[in-house]
């Protein structure tokens, strides 16, 4: 494990915890714990024999949530103060033995929005506490929660600026906390995966004063490696290929590791010919210039929205009779690459395979694509009538039905016009909430998700949005009826586009929610029509973020009732053998309470957040959408052996730590996801 700067407490210290159990405190630090992002502790007081008596020693209600709301904050533990971000992005101190409050910062000055965030906390270095509210990169005395005056312009950084585009056409965040090394912040960020999109380069700004120190192009400019990989205005056009799941440092090689996520336009890549790097690749930089060391590009040419979902976890395993430092990256589609962590080859053999070819006018998909041979994919690959779901004869009926208006020719089928069934799907395999890495048994542990999605590629026009959503309301002529339903004629002098991108993804008053049925893509192009009055096909030849083709939404393939349309397992929670590259054991992970009342029970479930793995024998997680538990499991045999219900589903990851030598496990609880209701707390067990 690598070693910890900028921080009170000594790297040896933070990276046994128990010794600092003997004293009465142990910190968790940062997103992950540790520095190498493997979830990892050995604070031994709750163990195997006596995990079943924990029970809530405290809770916080942040009272922020509000439906649609999300938080999926990892909580940071230092010196007995509690840092963690709410559902509307405040942060918020609390004592860490007692949950009491003791100080909150709202970056929006008292004016909230109910724009849904998914946002993982924070990073603390030394007294500074650094988090992002949309474009901005806060840095807060930790000690006060205000902000530090000569950090950039006031206390805030402004991420629009620097990216080589004009500024009022750049929409960023950041979504997971960005990493220290050395006096260097470094973070990647999220940007919008339709057109226009911003470029999701990674950036290390002073620690002290906000400058901004080093920028690595995820889009290669002309003259800089990968540029020919892209048609040669994609510098300028393209957005995505952005480390939106958070960054991984060795301080030891000076290195920090970075997975990327697709290119936009996600499912239509005209403008983007060729196999984009660096789009959904491990990148290595040296973290003191952010220059390349080395990259690995697991998928060319991305059609499927198939980012690497978390950080990479930094792994010592034994391989040819030796131990070495290694990378391990889980994918949406099931499988984990490992790779030696100085030069990036893989461990395990890799085969190439040939992939369909697009039927989309100018698509030039990659012929094709490598996968891994070991370990086995964790879900599976491809979809056919033999497993859709029979939970009843009218939900298979209903999935049938759906399925043979579909092509299901699996994974790496470029989307098409008559609709296609990815499978693995967008939300399919590993998430954001990534893995757990145990290094006494060289287990990995990983939970994934069964999910087919369903996607039809159609003629973009922006007018047919707003006419099959809109118009049957506000008329086709955008009046709406006075007095009763509003006009939008002129509607950008009223609302900002945030404001309007919300109010179409939640609703508001009698207006129903589209994020259900519209997706990001089609969002932007009904946005766009809203504010210009034009249909974006009426600049094809001027406007350079013009495609042929637009996806007619995308939605989980779900049967009529609702449910996964396919038969189960729907998520599983696994341990990866990373000497051997073998699934060591494999379990159901979560149910649905309406379907286990009926005698259903163990289905899985989607999942979101990742688990924490002890020295002493305990795996923990909370993760599952609708059964809102918290789940401790024998790490060797997956073995349940404790459970506790949540306020609402805890799609984060835990946090484990001692304070006046208690030691504690908590987990926010903020619901929210696939319809699941929304919440607000933060949930802290101890032992009696």
């Amino acid at each position: 494990m690598t070693n910890i700067v900028h921080m009170k407490i000594s790297p040896l210290l933070l990276l046994v915890p128990a010794l600092l159990g003997a004293q009465g405190s142990a910190d968790w630090p940062l997103y992950g714990g540790t520095t190498d992002n493997t979830r990892y502790s050995t604070l031994a007081q709750i163990s195997p024999r006596n995990v079943k008596q924990l029970k809530l020693a405290w809770s916080y209600e942040t009272h922020d949530e509000f439906k649609g709301s999300e938080m999926q904050s990892n909580p940071i533990v230092i010196d007995g103060t509690m840092y963690l971000t709410s559902p509307r992005l405040r942060v918020v101190a609390l004592d860490a033995a007692t949950g009491k409050e003791r100080w909150s910062f709202d970056p929006t000055f008292g004016k909230p929005s109910t724009q849904r965030f998914r946002h993982r906390g924070v990073t603390v270095s030394g007294d500074r506490l650094f988090f992002t509210h949309r474009n901005w990169l806060w840095c807060l005395d930790r000690r006060t929660g205000q902000p530090i005056q000569a950090f950039g312009d006031s206390g805030r950084v402004d991420l629009r600026k620097g990216l080589e585009r004009p500024i009022e056409g750049v929409s960023i965040s950041a979504s997971t906390p960005g990493v220290v090394f050395e006096d260097l912040f470094i973070i990647g960020s999220t940007v919008a995966e339709s057109l226009p999109s911003s470029p999701g380069d990674i950036r290390a700004y002073d620690l002290t004063t906000g400058e901004l120190r080093w920028t690595f192009h995820t889009i290669p400019h002309p003259g800089e490696f990968g540029y020919e990989t892209w048609s040669p205005e994609s510098y300028r056009i393209n957005g995505g290929t952005n480390v939106w799941a958070g960054l991984t440092v060795d301080h030891t090689l000076g290195m920090v590791f970075g997975a990327t996520g697709s290119a936009s336009y996600d499912f239509y890549g005209v403008n983007r010919i060729g196999d984009n790097l660096f789009a959904n690749t491990i990148l290595a930089l040296d973290a003191r210039t952010g220059k390349r060391v080395w990259h690995f590009q697991g998928i060319k040419h991305d059609l499927w929205d198939l980012d690497f979902p978390a950080p990479p976890a930094l792994v010592t395993v034994r391989h040819g009779g030796k131990p070495v430092d290694a990378l391990a990256q889980v994918t949406k589609t099931g499988h984990i690459w490992l790779l030696d962590r100085r030069t990036g080859t893989p461990l395990f053999p890799v085969a190439e395979r040939k992939v369909p070819a697009s039927e989309l006018d100018g698509e030039q998909a990659s012929p094709t694509q490598h996968l891994p041979l070991k370990p086995p994919a964790l879900v599976r690959q491809t979809l056919t009538e033999d497993i859709l779901t029979t939970r009843t004869p009218a939900a298979h009926a209903g999935a049938l039905k759906i399925f043979r208006q579909y092509t299901s020719r699996g994974l790496f089928a470029p989307p098409a016009k008559g609709g296609t069934i990815i499978y693995p799907g967008v939300d399919g395999g590993a998430e954001w909430g990534g893995v757990a890495y145990d290094p006494e048994s060289s287990l990995l542990y990983v939970n994934v998700n069964e999910m087919p999605w369903l996607i039809r590629m159609v003629p973009r026009s922006d007018k047919s949005l707003y006419e099959s959503n809109c118009a049957s309301c506000h008329k086709t002529d955008r009046t709406g009826t006075p007095g009763s339903i509003p006009g939008l004629v002129d509607i950008g002098k009223r609302l900002t586009r945030e404001e309007l991108t919300s109010i179409i993804r939640l609703g508001r008053g009698r207006m129903p929610g589209f994020a259900g049925s519209l997706d990001n893509g089609a969002t932007t192009d009904l946005v766009n029509f809203l504010m210009t009055g034009h249909d974006v096909a009426e600049t094809a030849g001027t406007n350079p973020n013009y495609l042929k083709y637009r996806n007619d939404g995308i939605s989980i393939f779900l049967d009529p009732d609702g449910y996964p349309a396919i038969k189960p397992p729907w998520g599983t929670l696994n341990a990866v053998d990373l000497n051997t590259g073998t699934i060591r054991w494999r379990i159901p992970f979560g149910e649905y309470p309406t379907l286990a009342a009926k005698g259903l029970k163990n289905t899985g479930t989607d999942s979101y957040g990742g688990p924490v793995v002890t020295a002493n024998g305990l795996l923990f997680i909370a993760a599952t959408t609708y059964d809102k538990k918290i789940r401790a499991f024998d790490k060797l045999t997956g073995t349940l052996l404790w459970e506790a219900a949540l306020p609402a589903s805890g799609n984060a990851t835990p946090s484990l730590y001692m304070v006046n030598g208690r030691e504690y496990v908590v987990i926010v609880c903020g619901g929210g996801k696939n319809d699941a209701p929304s919440g607000g707390s933060v949930v802290a067990f101890a032992l009696p």
